[in-house]
């Protein structure tokens, strides 16, 4: 994929996530990338979400940026509680729940 200079793209994951009530994650970009100027959006995956994530990759260059597949362009970090939480995603019937493809935004 070919990103424009100073420009975005949304990709999926491979991976497909189930988070558990008692788990938070944080997705975030790696480091050789945000060298190269692309950074992929920090993002939470909240507890009990569950789907494929769709990631934003931005281009932060002057120059077209080229990305691959199955590089791994980011990381998640998971974070187990004590305890579930009080409130998850899935009872929140959160917006982005279950996504199978890319999903814009939803305002």
């Amino acid at each position: 994929c070919v990103i424009p200079p100073n420009s975005f793209a949304l990709a999926r994951t491979v991976e497909y996530f189930r988070i558990p009530a008692n788990v938070l994650t944080i997705c975030l970009g790696k480091s050789t990338y945000a060298r190269c100027g692309i950074i992929v959006n920090v993002t939470p995956f909240e507890p009990e979400w569950e789907g494929y994530v769709t990631l934003e990759i931005s281009n932060t260059t002057p120059l077209p940026a080229k990305i691959y597949s199955n590089e791994g362009i980011a990381q998640v970090l998971f974070f187990e509680g004590d305890a579930p939480c009080d409130v998850t995603y899935a009872q929140k019937k959160g917006k982005y729940q279950g996504q199978q493809t890319i999903v814009l935004p939803k305002l």
